[in-house]
Parts: C-alpha cells; sequence; structure tokens
C-alpha cells in the first residue's frame, strides 16, 4: 500500500488530511480514486490505514480506518555521525541508509575530510537536496518517520551530540578482527536495549586519524570491528546499519548467535 505523510495538525479522530506534493502525486502521477486505501503517517511513527474520500486541488481527504505503531522501525534510534564523503556519495549513503532504518543522519567534518562545506548558502542548498532525499527514501520503505538531516558539525561538536546517547559505537579498520575481537564485536552489537540512542560513527575517505579514535574512546565511544576487510565509506555504515536492524528486527540478538565464533 502506499505511503504518504502529514503533520498531526492534519489528523482528526476520524479523518486526515494530505497537502503539498503528495496531491500531484497521488491524484496525477498514480491516478488513485476515492475509495483506494493507502497508509498515510504523522511523521513521528503513527501510520493510518485510511480511505480516500475526497480529491481536491490542494487536498486529499481521508477516512480513517485504523491506526497503529508503525511496524517499520527499529526498536532503538540509530544516529549516523557520517564522516562527509566527495561527490555524490552522500546522497546515496541518505538514500541507502534511510532504506535501512536510520534514525538521524549528521554529516560530520573530520581531519581527513576532502570536501570542504564552509559556505552557508550552499550548505543550505545541500541540506534540502539532502532531506528530500530522504523523505523519498522514507517513502518507498514505508518508514514510520522521515529521518532527519542535520547541519554539518565538527568532529568535537558530534562527539558531544553523541556523548548524551546511550551507546556509541565506532567501526575502525585497525579494530581488533581476530575471532576474540569479532565475538565481543557481536555481544555489544546483539546487546542494545531497546529505547536507547544508538550513535555510530563512519569516517570519510581514508578513515579516522588514530587520534580522532582516542578522543572518542574517551568521551565513552566502543570501538568495533566490521569484519577482515577495509569498507569504503559508503559501504561501511549500511553495512552496520544492515546488521543492527537485522538484529532489531528479530528482538532477539538470534542473527549474532547464528554465526559460528
Amino acid at each position: 500500500m502506499y505511503h504518504f505523510y502529514t503533520e498531526k495538525a492534519n489528523i482528526s479522530e476520524k479523518s486526515i488530511s494530505v497537502f503539498g506534493e503528495d496531491v500531484n502525486h497521488i491524484k496525477n502521477v498514480l491516478r488513485m480514486k476515492e475509495g483506494e486505501e493507502i497508509i498515510i503517517c504523522d511523521s513521528d511513527g503513527t501510520d493510518y490505514h485510511s480511505k480516500i474520500v475526497s480529491l481536491g486541488k490542494d487536498e486529499v481527504v481521508a477516512e480513517i480506518i485504523s491506526s497503529g505503531i508503525s511496524e517499520a522501525e527499529m526498536p532503538f534510534r540509530v544516529h549516523l555521525f557520517q564522516g562527509l564523503p566527495k561527490k555524490d556519495k552522500m546522497e546515496m549513503i541518505i538514500q541507502k541508509s534511510v532504506e535501512l532504518g536510520v534514525y538521524e543522519i549528521i554529516p560530520v567534518m573530520t581531519k581527513r575530510v576532502i570536501v570542504k562545506i564552509d559556505d552557508k548558502k550552499k550548505e543550505e542548498a545541500k541540506l534540502k537536496r539532502w532531506q528530500a532525499i530522504s523523505e523519498s527514501a522514507a517513502k518507498q520503505s514505508g518508514r514510520g518517520i522521515i529521518p532527519e538531516v542535520a547541519g554539518c558539525m565538527s568532529f568535537k561538536e558530534a562527539l558531544d551530540v553523541a556523548s548524551k546517547m546511550n551507546i556509541v559505537f565506532i567501526p575502525y579498520e585497525n579494530a581488533d578482527s581476530s575471532p576474540k575481537g569479532m565475538k565481543a564485536s557481536r555481544e555489544l552489537l546483539s546487546n542494545i536495549p531497546k529505547g536507547s540512542d544508538v550513535a555510530v560513527f563512519i569516517g570519510p575517505e581514508g578513515g579516522f586519524e588514530p587520534t580522532e579514535v582516542e578522543e572518542a574512546v574517551k568521551s565513552g565511544a566502543q570501538v568495533i570491528s566490521l569484519g577482515k576487510r577495509i569498507l569504503r565509506t559508503e559501504t561501511a555504515g549500511m553495512m552496520l546499519l544492515s546488521v543492527i536492524g537485522f538484529i532489531g528486527d528479530n528482538g532477539d540478538g538470534s542473527f549474532c548467535h547464528q554465526i559460528p565464533t
């Protein structure tokens, strides 16, 4: 069933309205008719199974059939602190991270970042574009929320924000990838408490400076290994989100326990 989003102010006890670009998408792209059923989300995790009752010029009104907590969300919130990559890699990272269940994406300026965003207007334009990509990916994957793409932060600012979260992971290519080290990483990932805010730090091309990893550990981050292969910046976050998401959807970490130790 097609997913659309609206603000809570547009939801009453029995009906729900959709405005903006989604009106054109419903009427002219999908060519939907009165009586067809859709899912409308309040962007805060509640889905409304609804039936279209009117198709106006600027508004689509639907009758609420039922509502419930979105089943597409993880039992914890994963905040991706992504080292800013080159060219258009960030767009792909945002799209795939949203599909994989990320809660928020924060671009981070680390020491090895090649691309610098030092113009306010350029940053605002990029953020607008990135947020649109997040919304499109959220619709496609049936998310209960539209993950926010935050403004760029320095590494120090990112650590300050992450220090207020329940868990902080920093995958590092020099972490222990022996069977013992991998077992320790699996145990950390399989024991994330429900309702937690989880920070994940991913380095840019070239990875983190050793001093940055030291700073992260001092601020409470846990270094983990993603295996014996060195992954690209656009791959590492997706790999970790896939594992965390699979564990979260299972609800008991059973995925990890199937892997031989």
